[in-house]
């Protein structure tokens, strides 16, 4: 809450959000700081009056909104555990979340309200005027709450190398001191006009969501990720820092190759994430769009900020392509964490930064944490500065357009269809989204079943980012002799030629 209470005594008159118009819930237009802190305090009354104690879990399944944004004060800033859901998520998966995390409120986007009908909670709302008025008490003081930096601020659930997804549990000091670290390396200042393609479920939009409010930077909210729309807003607001995964950097580079378009060349500063994007991309950004090309690398377990890469005084001589090189590693320990290669060449990290734990999954916690270093699952090399490079992913995860997808959890789903007898799921590099999901499927004797098919029924279990965007049916697939997957064979003829076996 240290953000919002600073933003409001600092900045209290000055605009801090412009909220979506397009959006089906009735917007809430432009709002200062002050007006912002009023309907935080408001939802925490709202929430003592539904008797939803200090320490419940509050679950919002919304796309990017000033309310979604507002929550994380409202919510986490008095006492309570905010749950951020990705909106992409089929029924199936939120209903594991809330019944996992225990949610006893459950706030849903009115675009989901009839996909997510069968979900439940003590508590369900549905985001708009009408839940407002129950959501928001304005007449009476929230309940005092002491702030105590070791309980958890907020679960996000995450896709690892298990089948259902992992609640990381994020304690208010590994928020604050991600916000601080992440803002200052970035150079957050009053300034700065932020504008949120990045998810905010998506790792709390990375942190930054605290760093702009404490220094009463502005908030422009986009709904729905568009590159001609991106462009659009930065000449509209003056937008400075924006975040994305390299998907999002191409989007707007299609976007600026139409003639005409302005933009706003060295104004913007981008930060990507996700996976390493090829240099090509980056150079672009430089020269095609003239912004500020900042890489970093992190996961949700890390709050997320574990490395930053930003072009330094040493390089000022060299040329685009030269920088983009430079760049394209995952970039220097941040301050405050510890970065060390362990003899498998597995990426290690701690610091204030790393998750408490997996909610209710003590094993899986101490199988990521060991010693007080957090096993990152990703393979890697330490070269000059400290620079660590991303060269491998040891986890059994595919990272598709900055999101995580369990192999696992989708060979489940593609298992589940009775005319599957075997199946592999693997990540294959992919032009646009980094990394494509390629399922490799034996049928079962006599089946007539078609690639359509079986990705039109995972499509009813899974996310569509999830699901596969390819299945090639094999006769059989590459075992050892105890019958284990030898997976690294079966990724081996698609990533042929390529340097790092991620993308």
């Amino acid at each position: 809450m240290d953000h919002l209470r600073r933003a409001e005594q600092v900045y209290g008159d000055r605009i801090a959000i412009v909220d979506e118009s397009d959006q089906p819930a009735e917007s809430w237009g432009t709002l200062t700081y002050k007006e912002v802190a009023r309907r935080a305090r408001a939802q925490a009354a709202a929430l003592d009056a539904l008797g939803v104690p200090q320490g419940a879990r509050v679950a919002v399944v919304s796309q990017n909104s000033a309310r979604l944004l507002t929550a994380f004060y409202g919510v986490s800033g008095y006492g309570r555990v905010l749950v951020p859901i990705n909106f992409r998520l089929v029924a199936e998966e939120v209903s594991y979340i809330i019944s996992h995390c225990g949610a006893e409120v459950l706030i849903i986007d009115p675009e989901l309200e009839d996909s997510l009908k069968d979900v439940t909670a003590t508590h369900k709302f549905v985001i708009g005027a009408e839940s407002d008025k129950v959501l928001y008490k304005y007449d009476t003081e929230p309940k005092l709450w002491i702030p105590d930096e070791d309980v958890t601020a907020t679960i996000n659930y995450t896709s690892g190398t298990t089948a259902r997804p992992k609640g990381v549990q994020l304690t208010h000091r590994n928020l604050w001191v991600n916000a601080a670290i992440f803002g200052w390396q970035l150079g957050i200042n009053d300034r700065d006009v932020y504008l949120h393609t990045l998810p905010q479920f998506h790792a709390n939009g990375w942190g930054i969501v605290f760093s702009v409010t404490a220094m009463g930077g502005q908030h422009i909210i986009l709904r729905k990720v568009d590159g001609a729309e991106i462009l659009r807003r930065i000449e509209q607001y003056g937008v400075t820092v924006l975040c994305g995964a390299p998907a999002v950097a191409n989007m707007v580079l299609d976007a600026a190759a139409v003639p005409g378009t302005k933009t706003s060349r060295d104004q913007v500063r981008m930060v990507v994430a996700g996976a390493p994007p090829p240099t090509k991309t980056i150079e672009k950004i430089e020269t095609e769009l003239g912004w500020e090309f900042i890489q970093i690398y992190g996961l949700t377990e890390t709050s997320p900020l574990l490395t930053m890469n930003r072009t330094r005084s040493e390089w000022d001589t060299l040329t685009p392509a030269e920088r983009a090189a430079k760049l394209s590693a995952a970039g220097s320990p941040s301050l405050g964490v510890e970065m060390r290669i362990d003899s498998e060449g597995e990426v290690l990290a701690r610091g204030s930064v790393v998750m408490s734990g997996y909610w209710e999954q003590p094993e899986e916690t101490s199988k990521a944490i060991v010693d007080g270093w957090f096993h990152t699952g990703d393979g890697g090399s330490e070269g000059e500065y400290g620079f660590i490079t991303i060269a491998d992913r040891k986890k059994d995860v595919i990272i598709s357009g900055g999101e995580n997808v369990s192999s696992i959890e989708v060979e489940d789903a593609v298992f589940s269809h009775a005319e599957v007898s075997e199946v592999a799921v693997i990540g294959v590099p992919d032009e646009k989204w980094g990394e494509a999901v390629l399922a490799l499927v034996v049928k079962t004797p006599g089946s007539t079943l078609s690639e359509d098919e079986l990705i039109q029924y995972v499509k009813t279990k899974l996310a569509g980012y999830k699901c596969p965007k390819r299945i090639e049916f094999r006769a059989e697939l590459a075992r050892t002799a105890t019958g284990k997957l030898q997976k690294f064979k079966l990724r081996a003829p698609y990533w042929e030629g390529l340097d790092r076996q991620v993308n």
